[in-house]
């Protein structure tokens, strides 16, 4: 078998793309998207029916300009991410507009409004994750959901706080960044590489997935944002890990043996101690990672930034099919 073929036996291979004939190719368990993603796919001749479809949406369900936009902005998420699940037996991830990230209430209503359109595609919840940032306001939110039935995957998760929080409102999966801790950690120290066992973003991984295990915290981890194959398989036996197409690629023309880095029973055994947090404890933990305050509010930007290219591409076309 090759390094991809073992990766699956033990843990969930989830495609990190809105390219659907990359989904095709791969075969992942699951996949998830966001605005860049998108935006990225969008642009692409195979899946102008899908924008075509959103830009018409969007014209009959809102009486005003801002309204349309928005219409077509959920609207063309829920279409590749229908699209997506006719190819894959499991989840895709949606994401909530980042602009949200400080506002429950708020959240909360546009992941109610996501799910029902998902039905209305004939969609069922259970095969939604509603993506949301792992800011305090953001995982009220998610646990408020996740009372309701609609599962959430808390992104953007870089401290180890935002991550315990995470599991004591009982969220289904969170997506802490590899990658983007490691870049953080790289500048930081002024090198050009970090290796694999002194990695602090498979630090995270681990310690996060070691004390899920050891507490029997039912939320799953999916390692996300890889910059290297070796991270990866630094992580083999994660519950999940979202891969790139590139780095698929690479680990399906890799041979050789993987053994298995991450285990519940070794879990189990780490000296790690239990961590109670409320909001304030919340904060300061945060506050107290210069890494994880920075990387959260800078992904929180990034991701609005991409939701307003998106928002702007989709603009021009819905002016274009108004004035066809």
């Amino acid at each position: 078998m090759n390094v991809l073929e073992q990766l699956r036996q033990f843990t969930t291979v989830v495609a990190d793309t809105g390219d659907i004939e990359a989904i095709a190719q791969y075969e992942p368990q699951d996949a998830t998207t966001n605005p860049s993603l998108l935006y990225k796919a969008a642009q692409m001749e195979p899946y102008q029916d899908l924008v075509n479809d959103a830009v018409a949406f969007g014209q009959s369900r809102a009486a005003d300009e801002s309204g349309r936009l928005e219409a077509t902005i959920d609207k063309l998420g829920i279409n590749f991410g229908a699209k997506i699940l006719t190819l894959i037996p499991g989840r895709v991830s949606t994401e909530v507009d980042a602009r949200l990230s400080f506002d429950t209430r708020a959240t909360i209503e546009k992941a109610r409004q996501l799910i029902t359109l998902y039905g209305e595609a004939g969609v069922e919840r259970e095969r939604v994750l509603i993506k949301i940032a792992s800011t305090w306001e953001g995982i009220r939110a998610a646990d408020e959901l996740e009372d309701e039935g609609i599962h959430c995957n808390l992104t953007l998760l870089f401290g180890f706080g935002q991550a315990v929080a995470c599991g004591e409102a009982g969220v289904t999966l969170i997506s802490p960044f590899v990658g983007r801790i490691y870049d953080w950690y790289k500048k930081d120290q002024g090198v050009d590489d970090i290796p694999l066992e002194q990695d602090p973003g498979v630090e995270s991984v681990t310690r996060i997935y070691n004390y899920f295990k050891k507490f029997d915290c039912k939320t799953q981890v999916m390692g996300a944002s890889f910059r290297k194959a070796g991270q990866i398989r630094e992580l083999a036996g994660c519950d999940l890990l979202t891969i790139a197409p590139s780095l698929l690629e690479e680990l399906q023309n890799a041979d050789g043996e993987l053994p298995r880095r991450l285990d519940p029973g070794t879990a189990k055994s780490s000296e790690l101690e239990r961590v109670e947090l409320n909001e304030s404890a919340f904060r300061w933990m945060l506050n107290e990672d210069a890494m994880a305050t920075e990387k959260l509010a800078q992904g929180i930007r990034a991701f609005a930034a991409d939701l307003n290219k998106l928002r702007h591409y989709v603009a021009k076309r819905r002016g274009s099919a108004v004035g066809a």
